[in-house]
């Protein structure tokens, strides 16, 4: 993907470094309690906040992979900016207005507006305050565990995320939301799984105008992005975590599904050949 030394986004909220804030008062108070301990047991609580700072300084990161992760952010904000020009020209084709969101990123742990949430989530979008969070250690492990090599496959999963704000500004996370309680538990799962799929069609739908009006894809990058959508697959992560698929409990969508919907996006950049909910998706 040619992303180097182009606009970057602006909506961009860095939080790698810092923990939630639970965390940090957790920390606060543990490091304080530890210093009246020592000091009521006669100890000297200056040499003990030395030796707190210096193991703090002896796990300083590699240079080499500072490098690497700045990298990995500027390469997610290029994206985003990406998705925001895009989605602004769609959305004001049909006289609308799109709210861009944020792109959070964080290390670790983050709270949001849809709670405390870890890296082991994975990159989410939180409807309650728009934005998108992800810890760029999943992106490096695309790569490098999950066997989606490329960058491509990196800008697809941001797309993915970008495509759930597009469908909170739609409307359609609402409507779906308000489904619950009203149909059985099983249908409900089954429209998560559809709401998945139509964001992946709606990554396709990026993927499509980027590559005509920015020029941004080069030879491969297609190839990437499908390959980054079966490793995502739920048949495909069950497999390889427990060794046998289990349909009802799929969250996303099977690695087919997943590459079909992104492909139909991408083919056909109509907004209008993304109704997953109606269509036969299984």
């Amino acid at each position: 993907m040619r992303w180097k030394g182009r606009e970057k986004s602006s909506n961009v909220e860095d939080r790698r470094g810092m923990s939630s804030g639970k965390m940090i008062a957790g920390g606060s108070i543990g490091t304080l309690a530890i210093v009246i301990i020592v000091w009521l047991l006669g100890g000297n609580p200056a040499e003990i906040m030395n030796n707190l700072q210096s193991e703090g300084t002896e796990g300083a990161a590699d240079p080499a992979v500072v490098q690497a992760e700045e990298e990995l952010a500027d390469f997610a904000s290029v994206v985003l900016k990406d998705t925001e020009d895009i989605w602004n020209d769609i959305f004001a084709q049909d006289g609308r207005s799109y709210r861009e969101p944020t792109l959070v990123l964080f290390s670790n742990s983050v709270e949001s507006a849809c709670g405390y949430s870890s890296s082991a989530t994975g990159p989410f979008y939180c409807p309650g305050d728009e934005k998108v969070y992800i810890d760029l250690s999943f992106l490096a492990d695309l790569q490098q565990k999950l066997d989606a090599e490329g960058d491509f496959a990196m800008a697809y999963i941001i797309a993915h995320e970008v495509g759930h704000h597009v469908q909170k500004q739609l409307g359609i996370t609402d409507e779906l939301n308000n489904m619950r309680g009203r149909v059985s538990e099983a249908e409900y799962n089954r429209n998560l799984v559809r709401l998945e799929l139509q964001a992946d069609f709606m990554a396709g739908v990026w993927a499509h105008y980027a590559d005509r009006t920015k020029n941004v894809l080069e030879e491969g990058d297609l190839e990437e992005a499908m390959n980054a959508a079966t490793a995502v697959g739920d048949d495909r992560i069950q497999m390889q975590s427990q060794g046998y698929v289990v349909p009802d409990a799929f969250t996303h969508g099977t690695s087919e599904q997943r590459k079909s919907w992104f492909l139909k996006g991408y083919k056909t950049g109509d907004l209008e050949q993304g109704d997953t909910f109606s269509a036969t998706v299984d």
